[in-house]
Order: C-alpha cells, then sequence, then structure tokens
C-alpha cells in the first residue's frame, strides 16, 4: 500500500508560528478588517461567532466575545453551534482544505454565515521566481522554499465540494514595498509564514543562493528608490449553511418562458 506524505509539516508550522511577532502580523490585522468591512454589507445580525485562526490576540481587537480556535486537523467546534464562522488567514496552511470547510459548515446554523480568508496562488510570485531562477542557476535543480497556494477558480470549487449554499469567491491584491529581499523574508519570518513544507530542505542553503536571488530580485522588481515589491493575494470564500429559506435554482425544463421572447429576438434551431 503507498502512502503519502502530508504536504505540509504541522510540527515546523507550529515553530514557525510560535517565533510570530505581534508587531508584524499586519497582514492578519488587514484580514480581520476586511472581513469587518464585508460583514457590514451583510444585512443580518450575527450572535454567536466562531473564529478559526492561530493569531486569535489580532481577532480579539474587533471581535473580543467570539469563540476562538487554533487550525488543527480537527477543529474545535460544535456541530450547528453558530450563525457566523471566519476562517482567518489559515487555509493555505491545511493539509485538507475541504476538511476545514465542511467542519465549518457543520458548525453552522441553517442559514448561517462562513467567510474564510487566505492567501491566493500570486502570493510572492516575485520571491518564488527569483529563488527558483538563482537555485536552477547555481545547483541545477529545485527544492520546495514556499508553499503552493491555490487558483481562485479551484478555491471556489472547494465550497461546493464542502455543500455550502450560495458559493462566492473573490480576491484581492496587495503589493507591500521592502527595502530588500532579505527583510521581505526577516518579516514573512516574523509573521510565522516560513517554509513548513514536508519536503524542504533540510540541508542549510548556500548565502550565495541567496545573493544571487537578492540581485534578480533587484533586476526584475526593483524601483527607483532601490525597494522591491512583494504580492498578497487575500483569497475571500463566502458561503452560506443550506436552508429551505433560501432561493433555490429552477428545475431544468420548468420555464414558463423561452428566451428568445424575453429577449424579442428570433429562435434559430441548432443543426443535430
Amino acid at each position: 500500500m503507498t502512502t503519502h506524505s502530508p504536504l505540509i509539516d504541522i510540527n515546523a508550522l507550529a515553530r514557525n508560528r510560535a517565533r510570530a511577532r505581534p508587531d508584524l502580523l499586519y497582514l492578519h490585522r488587514a484580514a480581520a478588517e476586511d472581513v469587518q468591512d464585508r460583514l457590514s454589507l451583510v444585512n443580518k445580525r450575527f450572535t454567536s461567532m466562531a473564529v478559526v485562526t492561530p493569531f486569535p490576540e489580532i481577532w480579539k481587537e474587533i471581535w473580543p466575545r467570539a469563540h476562538y480556535v487554533p487550525d488543527t486537523e480537527a477543529l474545535a467546534l460544535e456541530v450547528g453551534a453558530h450563525d457566523l464562522v471566519v476562517h482567518g488567514l489559515c487555509l493555505q496552511w491545511s493539509n485538507d482544505p475541504v476538511g476545514q470547510l465542511i467542519q465549518c459548515r457543520r458548525a453552522l446554523k441553517p442559514d448561517g454565515l462562513m467567510i474564510a480568508t487566505l492567501f491566493g496562488g500570486q502570493t510572492l510570485n516575485e520571491l518564488r521566481v527569483c529563488l527558483s531562477e538563482a537555485e536552477v542557476a547555481l545547483t541545477g535543480g529545485l527544492s520546495p522554499r514556499i508553499a503552493p497556494m491555490g487558483e481562485i477558480r479551484d478555491l471556489g470549487a472547494l465550497l461546493q465540494r464542502a455543500g455550502f449554499a450560495l458559493p462566492v469567491a473573490d480576491s484581492t491584491l496587495i503589493r507591500g514595498e521592502y527595502p530588500s529581499m532579505t527583510r521581505l523574508m526577516l518579516e514573512l519570518r516574523g509573521m510565522g509564514e516560513g517554509n513548513a513544507l514536508t519536503g524542504r530542505s533540510r540541508v542549510p542553503t548556500r548565502s550565495s543562493l541567496f545573493e544571487h536571488a537578492s540581485a534578480l530580485y533587484v533586476k526584475h522588481y526593483g524601483n527607483a528608490q532601490g525597494r522591491i515589491s512583494a504580492t498578497f493575494e487575500f483569497v475571500t470564500l463566502t458561503g452560506w449553511g443550506p436552508d429551505d429559506s433560501q432561493q433555490q435554482p429552477l428545475r431544468p425544463g420548468s420555464a414558463r418562458q423561452r428566451l428568445a421572447d424575453a429577449l424579442a429576438v428570433p429562435e434559430i434551431k441548432l443543426p443535430d
């Protein structure tokens, strides 16, 4: 029987998060503020909120009375206990993202809302390109350095697989500037977002690789002020707990009027 190693090393992830600095968790603050803005547009009052996050202290700044649980494989969420569940900027580190979303759906009351925010596929594309180019040039090969992150179409499909009603996925790009690639990587470490891939190299990386990658970064993504840019893609997944009160799609063939009549255009029969 063939067994596959999980993509994420949860022990390495825990160590990375233990080194996180509160002053560098600005992306988590941005994610929390974005969720707050989204909720302000929802015509519904939520009374029992749960938040899945490795950094509850950040989210508590906005929702001090919410129920907080870590993003462990089995979420400590009671079935049907919440009318709002937020999965806060950590789904990209799950070995079973569909399982995480299913657990969030089960924790919802009927017609409850789930919002998951996570990093999407364009996140750190500049760093990924430069590290890869430098490593190929110096060693002739590649090692896993940045976790693969899902594209919005694939991530949106997870909502349907998890059984949510009215699923929606959208993305926002945030571009930051840093004085150097070294500073960017130090801040990523301070966010708890260091390399936690199971397949990562355990051999210390040669300084020459980072020096070459830094030069490439400045060449490809530097600006006139000598700073470099880095992209972070926030993908937001929104879904509702199924309920009979929600709008339902019509059965195929149940329409009472032809589309051609509604548009006042002639109907053209296609060949068989």
